[in-house]
């Protein structure tokens, strides 16, 4: 509970923070260098020089030196992604990369504590609720929300969050996935209902 709460807090100082980083100019591309640029520009610049990067073919861009990891969540479509927040960039410790290995593989996350990831440019929303929903905007998901700029907590034992809020309308961290071995912590940045605005608190 305390570790919640401290998160909880510390929300609005993550938004200060992200004001600092600055707004990346990326147009469409596929080259080694506008992935590099992308894909680690989903953490602060700290973390992402940093940091090692994986191109959307799984090839290894550039090594880095700090044990963090940034990486596309969708494919590459032909040509090239449009933008970063099509790539659903990600920058993740060890902890949640293998959070993320697991989710894809549908196995359970085994971790040595808690995780951490970036994904100041967001990603392309989830059934909030609904494992496996990724993407999928136009399929009538009940509580489809396509976030802009948050961090994730993902922790090594799921059921630390339980009686957290699910609710992703107040713009306070909350918990996707809720119940399920993939549980984890939303914490919102600036911005994150720009892809979403009627979700945005009122």
């Amino acid at each position: 509970m305390k570790k919640i709460f401290f998160l909880a807090l510390l929300t609005p100082a993550l938004n200060a923070m992200h004001h600092e980083m600055g707004e990346h100019n990326h147009s469409m591309g596929n080259t080694k260098e506008w992935e590099i640029n992308t894909y680690t520009s989903a953490a602060p610049a700290f973390i992402g020089d940093y940091a090692t990067v994986i191109g959307a073919s799984g090839e290894v861009l550039r090594e880095g030196t700090n044990g963090w990891r940034c990486e596309p969540f969708m494919p590459m479509p032909k040509g090239g992604f449009k933008d970063a927040h099509s790539a659903a960039p990600a920058c993740s410790d060890k902890n949640s990369v293998a959070w993320a290995n697991a989710y894809k593989a549908g196995t359970i996350p085994e971790m040595e504590a808690d995780g951490w990831m970036w994904m100041i440019h967001g990603d392309l929303g989830v059934d909030n609720f609904t494992i496996g929903t990724d993407g999928q905007k136009d399929a009538g998901h009940k509580h489809f929300i396509e976030s802009g700029a948050h961090m994730m907590l993902m922790p090594k034992d799921p059921s630390s969050l339980d009686g957290q809020s699910s609710d992703y309308t107040t713009g306070a961290p909350y918990v996707m996935f809720q119940g399920t071995p993939y549980a984890h912590l939303m914490i919102p940045l600036v911005g994150y209902y720009d892809y979403q605005p009627e979700s945005a608190p009122n």
